[in-house]
């Protein structure tokens, strides 16, 4: 039993080092950004959070200057709107226990490599990368075992493009009329979890047997926070199903009314305020993550 404690110590001390920290945020003009998980278990659960502040994690400058050199236009565009853009993902793995996170870290790893991959060859991140990460899950992991994703990029003209894999639809709250907005639902696509069913469009995909067919190809979804203070909300399950011993609901009711209180500060701010008000509410039942992405 002791080497057992002594092997899951270990374990959650390998993937507490890829949860962001601090310096980790992007850092983009006009827009504020905080967020963090609540696990359910220990300091790692489920629940996982990856930031990519292209310019910060990636030289993109030396990238520029090589598809200058090879006349390469479309990546340098590309490129260049990188430097004003940060990526975000957000994952909810099926379960919530410490080694749960052994999926999420598995996605982390994958996913930072293959936006390598995606800006040398075409200068951002597609769609391409994610149908490779869902067929690849699919193929190593079983059939109870998937991720939920959502990942996004937020740019600095408050642009907000995004893939949901059965992950929730982020919120926007409007400064101006003091409420959540209600969003159209043809900007709400969403497609099944990673490693559910594998994409049929990709180069290998003949290769994939599936009983249960293949998926439709995924679809970006994009936003626009319209005004200054406007406040975007990413999260997972665990905070629209979090409820008190009554079974009432903390959102979207009580959650609108903390962010009407303190619409006025800094993204950290109300990271802080919502936590501690979602934790008064009741004791969580299931990891949480959010992410507050503010309209400066």
């Amino acid at each position: 039993m002791s080497q057992l404690a002594d092997e899951l110590a270990n374990f959650e001390e390998i993937v507490r080092h890829l949860i962001p920290q601090p310096g980790d945020i992007p850092r983009l003009h006009g827009i504020d950004i905080c967020g963090g998980t609540l696990a359910l278990h220990g300091s790692v659960g489920g629940d996982h959070l990856i930031y990519v502040d292209f310019k910060q994690r990636f030289d993109l400058d030396l990238r520029i200057q090589q598809a200058t050199e090879k006349g390469r236009l479309e990546v340098i565009e590309n490129l260049r709107r990188c430097q004003k853009t940060a990526g975000i993902a957000v994952l909810d793995v099926s379960g919530h226990r410490v080694t749960d996170a052994f999926m999420a870290a598995m996605l982390h790893q994958a996913l930072l490599l293959g936006a390598i991959y995606e800006l040398d060859i075409f200068g951002q991140v597609t769609k391409r990368l994610f149908e490779n990460l869902n067929t690849r899950f699919y193929q190593s992991s079983s059939e109870h075992k998937f991720v939920s994703l959502m990942y996004g990029e937020i740019s600095e003209d408050a642009r907000f493009r995004f893939l949901s894999a059965a992950q929730p639809f982020p919120v926007v709250f409007s400064k101006k009329h003091d409420r959540f907005m209600d969003v159209s639902q043809d900007l709400c696509v969403s497609s099944p979890p990673l490693g559910m069913v594998p994409s049929l469009h990709v180069t290998d995909g003949n290769r994939t047997a599936s009983p249960l067919g293949f998926k439709d190809d995924y679809e970006m979804n994009q936003w626009v926070l319209m005004g200054a203070g406007d406040i975007l909300l990413l999260h997972t399950d665990g905070l629209v199903e979090h409820r008190d011993a009554d079974d009432n609901s903390y959102y979207p009711g009580c959650l609108e009314q903390k962010l009407r209180d303190v619409k006025h500060r800094t993204a950290a701010e109300i990271f802080d305020a919502i936590r501690t008000d979602l934790q008064a509410f009741s004791k969580p039942s299931d990891d949480i993550t959010l992410v507050v992405i503010k309209r400066m």
